[in-house]
């Protein structure tokens, strides 16, 4: 069964690496290669699984990770190069990386705030006051303090990944079984509306079934994107919340869904 998802909110390696040191709270000019590789390489296992059209260019960014962290574990010996080689070994390896995600972070913030004066600028107009009580959610909801996004996302999907493997018996069988990404909206829409419209992002993943995992996975960005359900985490590494906001399913609003 194969996907062809292409998702706006995957930006590059660069941004992704961005939100690992954010998230991680590493300091960009003393960027921990271990760490940051590990978790880079997880999010990339995360895309694989998806079978994301992305990908390539992260694994390209993921060989130079482990290039740069292999220069580190190198030992250097210095009676065997002279003046001139040991200034060039003695050059931090991360460095051309950090030089590149200072001006990638420069012109990001640069994007958004010319995106806030686009925001801005589309306010300056004067129209009929409009009734937008069929559109405001049925409750409030106190998000993160960083609004969660589709790295965010992914994480949480390998971590779920991680424990079903574990939890995995050592003997299956699997039937294959067509799945349908808006019936799956609709399961998944079905059992947030029994549960009182909240429950954890773990809950809707009851299936040990890798296909049925990635439909039901793109099935809640694909409601997240139509704004009827919202995502939080209260707090870093807790488990994320997913809400419903919209509690009235219209079918024919639902047409059609690239799969």
């Amino acid at each position: 069964m194969s996907y062809e998802v292409k998702l706006d909110a995957f930006e590059g390696p660069l941004d992704l690496l961005l939100h690992l040191i954010h998230r991680l709270e590493i300091d960009i000019y003393d960027i921990p290669m271990a760490d940051l590789t590990l978790q880079y390489m997880e999010h990339i296992r995360a895309m694989q699984v998806l079978e994301l059209n992305e990908a390539s260019e992260y694994l390209v960014m993921a060989a130079s990770l482990l290039a740069i962290k292999s220069k580190m574990l190198l030992p250097i010996h210095e009676g065997e190069l002279d003046d001139d080689d040991l200034v060039l070994d003695m050059n931090d390896p991360r460095e051309e990386l950090v030089n590149r995600l200072i001006e990638y972070r420069k012109f990001k913030e640069a994007a958004e705030n010319l995106q806030q004066l686009e925001e801005q600028r589309a306010q300056v107009f004067t129209r009929a006051p409009s009734d937008l009580t069929d559109y405001q959610p049925t409750q409030q909801l106190t998000a993160f303090e960083d609004p969660l996004n589709v790295y965010d996302m992914l994480g949480a999907f390998q971590k779920m990944l991680r424990r079903k493997r574990l939890k995995a018996p050592l003997a299956t069988k699997i039937a294959r079984q067509e799945l349908s990404i808006k019936d799956q909206m609709k399961s998944v829409f079905t059992t947030l509306k029994s549960r009182g419209g909240s429950c954890s992002f773990s809950e809707l993943f009851p299936s040990e079934d890798k296909p049925t995992l990635v439909v039901t996975f793109l099935s809640l960005l694909e409601l997240m994107k139509r704004q009827m359900v919202m995502v939080e985490q209260r707090q870093n590494f807790d488990d994320l919340t997913v809400n419903l906001i919209n509690d009235r399913w219209e079918e024919e609003s639902f047409e059609p869904i690239d799969e």
